[in-house]
């Protein structure tokens, strides 16, 4: 067994872990996406062109033999700005780990990422990149692009005190808050559970709008669903408080960002 094999069954045994147990054995005919969401955090100026124009013309058009679509996004409110996020899906989890070891062998690409990868010390493309592993909810289990036109996009972390609340944080999606979702008009676009990253146990997705108002128009009518207040207050769920911490960020696509 080499290592992208092994990876991959370890991976995915801990995907099938946090399932519902009805859903796990339904993962076995349906795939689902897995997910690198990578940070980009940068000091405003020179690092900002830089950055975008190496996502742009090197690693979208290169990820786009491998994968798609590509979400590529400027962070526009949120702790550390600036910064860009780049979602990119991949089949198998195992891919993540030899990525860019891929990429390297593409030629097109190290010739576009060139001025990227050799900037010097002095005038570095970016203070750091940090990435996570997701896997795709088994009730989301691919990206669902919104419709074109001018779009803002709201990246949610849930964070937990424990692994049991995680998973039963997970289920809550699967027991009618995907509906809820949908009742409410959100577009949603993915919903995933992390697999590598910080701060875990954690899970994020990712919403669409067509502006701010929009955005609080729909979270209004989800928190007066009574669908909602009836899950909320379910006895399975509200024992004790199962979600510890809530990160919310508000991103607007880069012009190259296919999602």
């Amino acid at each position: 067994m080499d290592r992208r094999d092994f990876l991959a069954g370890t991976l995915a045994a801990s995907a099938f872990a946090i399932a519902p147990a009805a859903e796990a054995q339904s993962a076995i005919t349906r795939p689902r996406e897995f997910y690198q969401l990578r940070r980009y955090a940068l000091q405003t100026g020179p690092q900002m062109a830089m950055t975008e124009k190496y996502i742009s013309e090197a690693l979208i058009p290169a990820l786009a033999k491998r994968a798609g679509p590509v979400g590529a996004f400027r962070l526009d409110i949120g702790p550390e700005t600036p910064t860009f996020y780049v979602l990119i899906p991949i089949h198998e989890p195992g891919l993540a780990a030899t990525l860019e070891l891929e990429l390297a062998q593409d030629g097109d690409y190290v010739k576009a990422a060139e001025p990227f990868w050799s900037a010097p010390a002095a005038s570095p493309a970016f203070l750091r990149i940090d990435s996570s592993l997701l896997a795709a909810f088994e009730g989301w289990p691919r990206i669902t692009p919104p419709a074109k036109g001018k779009r803002i996009f709201q990246l949610r972390t849930y964070e937990s005190p424990s692994y049991r609340d995680h998973i039963l944080k997970v289920q809550m999606f699967h027991s009618g808050e995907f509906e809820i979702f949908k009742n409410a008009g959100f577009q949603m676009v993915f919903f995933g559970d992390t697999l590598i990253g910080q701060r875990m146990p954690s899970l994020t997705y990712m919403l669409s709008f067509a502006d701010s108002a929009e955005l609080d128009a729909k979270w209004a009518v989800f928190r007066n669903d009574p669908a909602w207040k009836k899950l909320s207050a379910d006895p399975r769920f509200a024992f004790e408080t199962i979600v510890s911490n809530i990160t919310n960020l508000i991103l607007s696509p880069l012009a190259a960002s296919q999602i």
